[in-house]
């Protein structure tokens, strides 16, 4: 037991100081494991104690037996007349803890230390690592491309490792090993050979954390970036405000000839990024957000949440994208949906709406050429949204007067009624042809045929024909 008391202390005294593990914890697993070599050695021995002393590393063991007058279990009990041979101090019905002696396992001690103090080391340090990459959840971390395990990669992060799975990687990124790259610390878990790190390349807050590595703005909160999405690989869109009225949250982010935005442009292997400077103005924002298009005009329907744009015929294809990617990333950021129309668009079916309004009015009684064009330009496009105006709407227009508009409002209700009337009439004749039909099975009618909208605003009734325009 010498070599153990001259060795042992010092190094757990070393490995305190250098690893963080405290000597009184591997004392206390020594003393187990010799308990479990004990039991092992001596076989039916069960009531084994151990213990170390703390300041000499010297090893007591004890066997723990009842004293009884007629020993029945000779692994648990022993004799009265027993103990007073081994010149043991004990009393009938008590406990007495009879020495083992420990030379014979001296060899073992060593063994099962040094077992215990790698094991305990290994476990702090992967306690350690767990730790500290716990606290790097969602934050840029650098590494190399260490091995290929199936399609994931293995990234070398230093002390530890990180899995980029299939589902976190960019199809058209492609890496060799030991190339080095940045990625994205997503979750961190802990693992039997230390902690499971979860990286990725596709995740948009990459984009985000690399310009606040690139920007000192964005640490000093200066320039915020508010929002990012993002198609991996081909283009990101990310909105920015300042906070500072003569500091320009575009250009910041850009740097002097692009010396800021082209260092995540190459680590992302290329990969387009839209700066897109927030408004508190719907309109310019969502404008803005089809960059880089220029918008003519934005036109918005808050209660369907939609937006009608307007471009030129030459920005048109710019402003839709690839695969109509541009207008989807804007969707996506401003959380509109966005109806990009052309020049050409919008004429054409300014033209075709404008027929169909003059179509419709033109079977209401009282409304010639020259007062259908002044409604439709008011707005009142269709027989349904007359039907429900007022004199006092009416009159204000050109070449309408009380007469003329009770004559118009009256014959507009007259027919939307007439319209409504016919709409359930047919209705009722698909109910009675649904019932005709009915099979062996008792199912009525085609179970695929659709259910009749109740539209009857633009349609004419029999009768009904279109006057000279």
């Amino acid at each position: 037991m010498n070599t153990l008391k001259g060795s042992l202390l010092p190094v757990l005294d070393q490995i305190e100081r250098d690893k963080g593990v405290k000597k009184d914890e591997i004392l206390k697993m020594i003393e187990s494991s010799l308990v479990s070599a004990y039991r092992k050695h001596y076989g039916k021995i069960v009531n084994v104690v151990a213990t170390i002393d703390p300041e000499t590393a010297e090893i007591k063991a004890y066997v723990t037996k009842k004293v009884v007058e007629t020993v029945k279990n000779p692994a648990e009990e022993i004799s009265l007349e027993e103990t007073k041979s081994m010149k043991l101090k004990a009393k009938l019905d008590s406990e007495v803890n009879i020495p083992i002696a420990t030379e014979e396992f001296s060899r073992i001690a060593a063994q099962i230390a040094k077992q215990i103090i790698v094991q305990k080391i290994r476990e702090v340090e992967r306690t350690t690592l767990f730790e500290e990459f716990s606290g790097k959840e969602n934050t840029l971390a650098s590494g190399s491309v260490h091995r290929f395990v199936d399609r994931n990669m293995i990234i070398d992060l230093g002390k530890a490792e990180g899995i980029l799975p299939v589902r976190e990687q960019v199809r058209r990124e492609r890496f060799n090993l030991g190339e080095r790259l940045k990625v994205l610390v997503l979750k961190v878990e802990r693992g039997n050979r230390g902690p499971q790190i979860l990286v990725s390349r596709a995740h948009p807050d990459l984009v985000k954390r690399l310009l606040e590595f690139e920007v000192p703005e964005i640490g000093e909160k200066v320039v915020e970036v508010l929002s990012v999405v993002r198609d991996p690989g081909f283009r990101s869109k990310v909105v920015v405000k300042s906070n500072n009225a003569k500091v320009d949250p575009v250009g910041t982010c850009v740097g002097v000839k692009g010396s800021r935005i082209r260092p995540i442009i190459d680590e992302l292997r290329g990969e387009r990024i839209d700066l897109i400077p927030w408004s508190p103005d719907t309109e310019k924002y969502i404008g803005g957000s089809l960059s880089p298009a220029k918008v003519l005009s934005v036109n918005l329907y808050k209660e369907q949440k939609l937006a009608e744009v307007l471009v030129a015929n030459d920005m048109y294809s710019l402003a839709v994208g690839r695969n109509g990617q541009n207008v989807r990333l804007a969707s996506q950021l401003t959380g509109w949906h966005i109806d990009v129309k052309s020049e050409s668009q919008k004429k054409e079916e300014s033209a075709k709406n404008l027929e169909t309004a003059q179509k419709d009015l033109g079977f209401v009684e009282g409304v010639g050429p020259k007062i259908a064009e002044v409604l439709i330009k008011s707005g009142w496009t269709t027989a349904l949204k007359l039907s429900i105006a007022t004199v006092d709407q009416l009159v204000t227009l050109q070449g309408i007067g009380d007469k003329t508009a009770e004559k118009i409002i009256d014959s507009a209700k007259t027919l939307v009624q007439k319209r409504k009337e016919k709409q359930e009439e047919e209705q009722e004749e698909v109910m009675k042809d649904g019932f005709n039909s009915q099979d062996a099975t008792g199912e009525r009618g085609d179970p695929n045929q659709p259910e009749q909208e109740e539209v009857y605003e633009n349609k004419p009734i029999e009768g009904e024909k279109d006057k000279p325009n």
